[in-house]
């Protein structure tokens, strides 16, 4: 595929993640929760996380931001469903390092469609607001050891 092609259709998908995000909203009973904001640019997630037999059962999210992170919030709830805060964790580690250009072996197939958000790796400026909502879940159901956080973080701290 030529590369004017994958350009569109990496404009596509994120445009239309952007555009129609899924699991935009809040949910009834959420177990964990974690607003997060990005200082630099003005962004604000806030994601809300229900677990059921240790596993991410359902996640919404809601706030406002640029397209980038919009679009990465929508790909990332549709990743964490059915996964654990450690495979959670994994996730984050392996999104926040392809997305600095260093992607690990097996990062497509453990990302799945939030692969295509290598591309941010071209735009520094942008890599703070595709991880937000990344960081945002991480912190919400705990690291590998378990450990949540609650309450609001800026990105800097993270």
């Amino acid at each position: 595929m030529a590369l004017s092609k994958l350009d569109n259709l990496y404009r596509q998908v994120v445009l239309d993640h952007a555009m129609h995000p899924h699991h935009h909203g809040s949910l009834k009973r959420a177990d964990h929760q974690m607003e997060i904001r990005n200082p630099t640019c003005g962004d604000v997630l806030n994601v809300e996380v229900a677990l059921k037999d240790g596993k991410v059962s359902e996640i919404a999210f809601s706030g406002s931001g640029c397209t980038i992170s919009q679009a990465s919030a929508s790909m990332m709830t549709d990743e964490v469903i059915g996964k654990t805060p450690a495979q959670i964790s994994q996730m984050v580690e392996t999104f926040s390092e392809m997305v600095i250009g260093n992607p690990p072996a097996d990062y497509e197939k453990l990302l799945g469609d939030a692969a295509i958000l290598e591309g941010v790796a071209k735009f520094p400026a942008r890599i703070k607001c595709a991880t937000l909502a990344w960081k945002a879940v991480y912190q919400a159901v705990g690291n590998e050891n378990g450990e949540a956080s609650a309450g609001i973080m800026r990105h800097e701290q993270l």
